[in-house]
């Protein structure tokens, strides 16, 4: 089946919110038929950065099955030994901790946005944008990317901790 691909807005309410609108939006895929080819692959793209590149959800996951999904950006690399185009936590804190000890007056800013985006609150591009770093990925792809990575953890651990698991360790920077 070839991939289906949608464009997907959600605005940020709460997490008990954004879970459900985003888990029926799942709910409207059509189901495969089989293996390969015969699964049913979705691409959702839920962000645009100011260059450009989108970042999209995909499912199915590789690893995980149910409601679990990928987050990518296009035309991005966050792999240090292989190419893939997905954030992991672990790359997101590497390019976080480079960022505060490059620049903590701008870090303490990154933080605050953090913090609300972890909130369910609304961060504009325009604020995002205000802050500069000269290393590393675009603040405004990190803080987006983290915004992805804390509703995949709500879905996928919503009776334990959720995004408060990614959290935890950003904080500990």
């Amino acid at each position: 089946m070839p991939q289906k691909r949608k464009n997907l807005t959600i605005h940020f309410k709460n997490r008990k919110t954004i879970r459900e609108k985003l888990i029926k939006e799942f709910l409207k895929e059509k189901p495969g038929t089989g293996k390969g080819e015969l699964t049913s692959v979705y691409l959702y793209y839920v962000e645009t950065l100011t260059d450009g590149r989108r970042i999209y959800l995909k499912r199915p996951a590789r690893l995980n099955k149910g409601m679990d999904f990928e987050v990518n950006v296009e035309q991005t690399n966050f792999g240090t030994i292989r190419r893939t185009a997905m954030p992991s936590h672990k790359s997101i804190l590497k390019d976080l901790k480079s960022k505060k000890k490059k620049n903590p007056r701008n870090y303490k800013k990154v933080e605050a946005l953090i913090e609300k985006i972890y909130s369910c609150e609304d961060v504009s591009d325009a604020q995002m944008r205000a802050i500069k770093f000269d290393s590393g990925h675009p603040i405004e792809l990190i803080l987006k990317s983290i915004k992805w990575l804390f509703i995949e953890q709500d879905i996928t651990y919503w009776n334990w901790s959720g995004r408060n698991m990614f959290y935890s360790g950003i904080i500990e920077l």
